[in-house]
């Protein structure tokens, strides 16, 4: 008898017998409305049978997958033998280093270095990630910070997977590490300029919402300072400082709404000013040039337009346009440098890098010589420099790093990832297709296969999926995925509503009221890729994670008839529950997302599509849910409690397997290989449903 269950009689056909969850009647009302949760008691972390359970759905998928266990051995070597074991990333140079990260054969974490003035300088080790990760079971460093004088790195660790992280400054010259007991941080921080001052944010214990500033004084014996706290619990809030090293810039946002506060960086002891006064639905961000800052924002400019102020008049009353709003050109962000300025725009949903000089205004567009691609700037620290460093990909071409001569106009290639064993995107082929949605809006997708197993009646098909939070999922390159693409799948994603695939509007035509927009446009995509005969019914696949969790969730729900299997990775599934709960990290930030059920509208729409609370007695399709217990994006018992209702009223005997990672979070396992074991175990479920087994 596995601890906090009961036997029950197997629903999969010839697979041992699955655990079934015990049914405890929880009652939540709202809005005059009940809903009866039997599985609410799986929300007790530190309960054993909560544990005892998980183990159970663990122990019960292992079983399950037994059979691919060779196979899921295959797919990780495979995966990680196509990645370049010794490796590093492009030096990028500022304040007079140049900054890299490298990877030593067989060693899961990575290594940050640096050298002085030439690439032909000593290396520093700044820090041997391995050696650091020693005796722990999850280990992430972020958010490297050099001090202006170069001489103190301030970094971030979470050991937990909680993304809660502990601040430590390491001094270059002594190598002596400095633990100055700042804890529960976004792992970021920020140094003024006298080097000595270091700002962060703390998050709250409970919901994690990052809502402090603090000050550090190096050295000093004092308490830290709190110079600024967000009682909004819609907003966030965190610290940076501009590429001129001229000002620290406090941020507060919310989904729909921005706020900034600056400070000299020379004068760190003095007092944060608003830049102006917070508006709600006003969005914008900013970044300093000269006298004035540049402002891109939506202020009446849906796609947003890009505006600048005077630094020392910075309210909006001040702001003057420098590039118009366009209809059918999203503006996605900017980079200052001394004599030109690029602006990252995105129209018929790919990137385009705009130059433009500083001092005349003329202008031109980067040229990628494709009409399908993904382009983006890379990092860019130097402000008196004329390359521009960008990344630029497909999902045939390998991740690429150029320097572009913005004055010549002249490319260099600097590293294009190496596939070792060899690839040839020349056998490779991608598409970019359209479906008309039921609504009659054209929905892109972008596939990718190999020609020589492309079939007239169809291939098996993995369509993924996100739509949320305007995050715009590009076609890129993977060498993980060439072991779907070399057993004859096709990949495709689904560039569905809720994105920012063809600009701002496109994300508000997926949110809030208009939210099964999203599920809609998925299920439209697989329909048309059906009637296109790209696959055929019977071998459709679904995989989504997160909020494209939910996404699973819906159209699982919605129709469940046309998917083979679907994986569904930390799933974002009770969203009633969830968001009802300010106490859970991240509901009170996701009002302008998804709705604040605490009135009685949002509520009711919210119920329509809440996947757990949509699950009915009939068929379901294969389903793989992974969770990470120690998740603090989307609860390990979300997942959880949907596997357990499936389980109970779902009338198949198709799979349904809970894997749930013990000692990790959201991200999944730390380390450079290690996730990949995840990856096999998806690909082994996705591959042996369509029988393809080795």
């Amino acid at each position: 008898m596995f601890a906090g269950c009961e036997q029950t009689g197997d629903k999969v056909t010839n697979d041992p017998i699955a655990p079934k969850a015990k049914k405890v009647e929880k009652k939540l009302t709202a809005h005059g409305h009940t809903r009866v949760d039997p599985y609410y008691w799986l929300n007790e972390r530190e309960n054993s049978e909560v544990i005892g359970y998980l183990e159970a759905e663990n122990e019960y998928t292992d079983k399950v997958m037994e059979h691919t266990k060779e196979f899921q051995q295959t797919l990780f070597e495979e995966i990680i033998g196509r990645i370049k074991q010794t490796d590093e990333s492009v030096p990028y140079r500022s304040n007079g280093y140049w900054y890299y990260v490298r990877y030593e054969e067989g060693k899961e974490y990575p290594l940050y270095c640096r050298k002085e003035g030439t690439l032909e300088a000593d290396e520093v080790v700044m820090l041997d990630v391995n050696a650091m990760a020693e005796g722990h079971e999850y280990y992430q460093v972020v958010g490297l910070n050099v001090s202006l004088d170069n001489r103190w790195l301030a970094f971030g660790v979470d050991t937990v997977s909680r993304r809660q992280y502990n601040i430590f400054i390491k001094d270059l010259q002594s190598g002596e590490v400095l633990d100055p007991g700042v804890t529960n941080t976004t792992g970021g921080s920020t140094w003024a300029n006298d080097n000595s001052t270091l700002f962060y944010t703390r998050k709250d214990e409970q919901t994690l919402r990052s809502f402090q500033v603090y000050q550090h004084k190096l050295g000093a014996n004092e308490a830290d300072k709190l110079v600024y706290q967000e009682d909004d619990e819609t907003f966030n809030t965190g610290i940076y400082k501009t590429k001129s090293n001229e000002f620290l810039v406090i941020w507060s946002g919310s989904t729909l709404t921005s706020d900034y506060r600056i400070l000299d960086a020379n004068d760190p002891g003095n007092e944060f000013k608003p830049f102006s006064p917070r508006e709600r639905g006003l969005e914008y961000f900013i970044e300093h040039f000269e006298d004035k800052f540049y402002i891109v924002t939506n202020l009446e400019a849906q796609n947003f337009r890009l505006m600048e102020t005077p630094d020392d008049k910075t309210s909006k009353s001040n702001w003057k346009e420098v590039i118009a709003h366009r209809q059918d050109v999203l503006m996605e962000s900017i980079e200052v440098f001394k004599n030109y300025l690029v602006v990252e725009e995105r129209k018929n949903g790919l990137t385009n890098l705009r130059i433009i000089a500083q001092n005349t205004g003329e202008e031109h567009y980067l040229d990628f010589g494709e009409e399908a691609y993904t382009a983006y700037t890379s990092i860019n620290r130097e402000f008196d420099t004329e390359l521009l460093r960008y990344a630029y990909t497909s999902m045939t071409t390998p991740n690429s790093t150029f320097d572009y001569d913005m004055k010549t106009k002249e490319k260099t290639l600097l590293k294009q990832q190496e596939v070792v064993g060899g690839y040839d995107p020349s056998a490779y082929e991608t598409k970019r297709l359209y479906a008309k949605s039921r609504d009659g809006v054209n929905v892109p997708i972008s596939l990718v296969y190999k020609k020589s197993l492309k079939k007239p009646a169809g291939n098996p098909t993995l369509l993924y999926g996100y739509g949320s939070y305007g995050a715009t999922i590009d076609p890129t390159f993977s060498s993980v995925r060439l072991s779907l693409l070399d057993r004859g799948f096709i990949f495709a994603i689904a560039h569905i509503r809720g994105g920012q695939m063809l600009g701002r509007p496109w994300y508000d035509d997926g949110k809030l009221f208009k939210k099964k927009n999203t599920f809609n446009d998925f299920i439209d995509c697989a329909e048309h890729l059906l009637a296109e005969e790209y696959t055929e019914p019977g071998n459709l696949f679904a995989m989504g994670g997160s909020a494209g969790g939910l996404l699973m969730g819906a159209v699982v729900n919605q129709r469940p008839d046309l998917w083979k299997g679907v994986v569904a990775a930390v799933p974002f599934v009770d969203v009633m529950t969830t968001m009802l709960d300010e106490s859970i990290p991240l509901t009170t930030g996701e009002y302008d997302e998804w709705g604040n059920p605490n009135e009685k509208d949002p509520y009711e729409y919210m119920l329509s599509y809440s996947p757990y609370d949509n699950v009915e007695a009939k068929s379901y399709p294969n389903l793989l849910v992974t969770t990470g217990l120690h998740d603090s994006q989307v609860q390990y018992w979300e997942p959880a409690k949907w596997v357990a209702k499936l389980r109970d009223m779902k009338s198949d005997n198709n799979r349904l397997l809970l894997k749930t990672n013990m000692e990790t979070g959201h991200s999944g396992a730390s380390g450079r290989f290690e996730p990949y074991k995840e990856t096999a175990l998806e690909y082994a479920f996705i591959l042996d449903l369509a029988g393809i087994q080795k």
